[in-house]
């Protein structure tokens, strides 16, 4: 009587996996879209080193917004009030350096100003539990409001020249500043998203909050920190534009929260918490300033830009969906 031999599976090895193209769809998509520009707008100067770092520069703002708004979706929340945040900081830090107090004083008052709305957007969310989306929405608002009666919708002109150099219109060399301060935050964002317990605790905390508080995790005081990290790089973000544009307005930062919300998703990280990729979303930022500048060479007025920002954000939430091998 023969004796039967199981067959006995080969363990597959990691580089045998099969290949989850939806992970890197970003990336793939970006390639696209540079390869697509590059086609059609070759005559106009698209690939032009003055054009491309153009678009670093229009795109830093965004980015650094985008790194800090991975750790709020990645809690499995929202903010919706980065961009008035950031139109309000510009505003404050120039009425700082217009009062004298210089470029630490324009520095504290404008981060100072965002950290004080994500306290109060944290304290919302953990303390009255009331549901971020409405919170930030409401805040948003508030805060838009504000930076237009702070100075009666007048911009504040910055005349300090190493403001203006150090928070966006300086270059070291052929780099400009806004492409030091992204490639800063973006190794800062990394490394504390995949390197540190804290990082390790926000993903737990989105993934599955109620086992992530009976591990020990303080979910509370986690989502509270992730509003106060958007707050404070909304508020840096301001300054950055206004260091850009060399004055404070009201009008800075609007329509960026949708900008932001669509590169993080882009990037991989999951709408609904508990995955999250600071390279992906700061490729995602690329991508989607890569097309607002392309979109604007070939001529399209601000409404068709708009039609196609809504599709780039319904597919970036459609992605959002897809279930990301952690």
């Amino acid at each position: 009587m023969q004796s039967k031999v199981s067959k006995v599976e080969k363990p597959v090895l990691p580089m045998f996996k099969k290949f989850e193209w939806r992970n890197y769809i970003v990336y793939f998509a970006f390639i696209g879209v540079l390869i697509y520009f590059s086609i059609n707008l070759y005559d106009e100067g698209f690939l032009s080193s003055s054009n491309l770092l153009n678009i670093v520069r229009q795109t830093a703002t965004i980015s650094l917004m985008a790194l800090a708004m991975t750790f709020v979706i990645s809690t499995g929340e929202i903010d919706l009030s980065v961009g008035s945040i950031a139109a309000l900081s510009s505003l404050v830090g120039a009425l700082a350096l217009q009062a004298g107090y210089g470029i630490i004083g324009g520095l504290i008052g404008g981060v100072g100003t965002g950290i004080v709305v994500g306290l109060i957007n944290g304290l919302l969310v953990t303390k009255v539990a009331i549901p971020s989306f409405l919170v930030t929405l409401g805040t948003m608002g508030a805060i838009k409001g504000l930076a237009m009666w702070v100075t009666d919708t007048a911009p504040v002109p910055i005349v300090n020249s190493n403001f203006n150099f150090i928070f966006g219109s300086g270059d070291i060399g052929p780099i400009p500043v806004l492409l030091l301060w992204t490639v800063v935050f973006t190794i800062i964002a990394h490394v504390l998203l995949r390197k540190t317990s804290f990082g390790r605790q926000v993903l737990a905390t989105g993934g599955n909050e109620s086992a992530a508080r009976f591990s020990g995790v303080k979910t509370m005081k986690i989502k509270l920190l992730v509003f106060l990290g958007t707050g404070a790089m909304a508020g840096l973000a301001g300054l950055l534009y206004a260091g850009r544009m060399n004055a404070g307005r009201f009008s800075f930062g609007e329509g960026d929260e949708l900008s932001v919300i669509a590169a993080v998703i882009l990037g991989g990280t999951s709408l609904f918490g508990g995955v999250g990729t600071i390279i992906g979303t700061l490729v995602g930022s690329l991508m989607i300033g890569t097309i607002n500048n392309g979109l604007i060479i070939m001529g399209l007025d601000v409404s068709q830009q708009m039609i196609i920002k809504g599709i780039i954000i319904i597919l970036a939430v459609a992605f959002g969906k897809k279930a990301i091998k952690r």
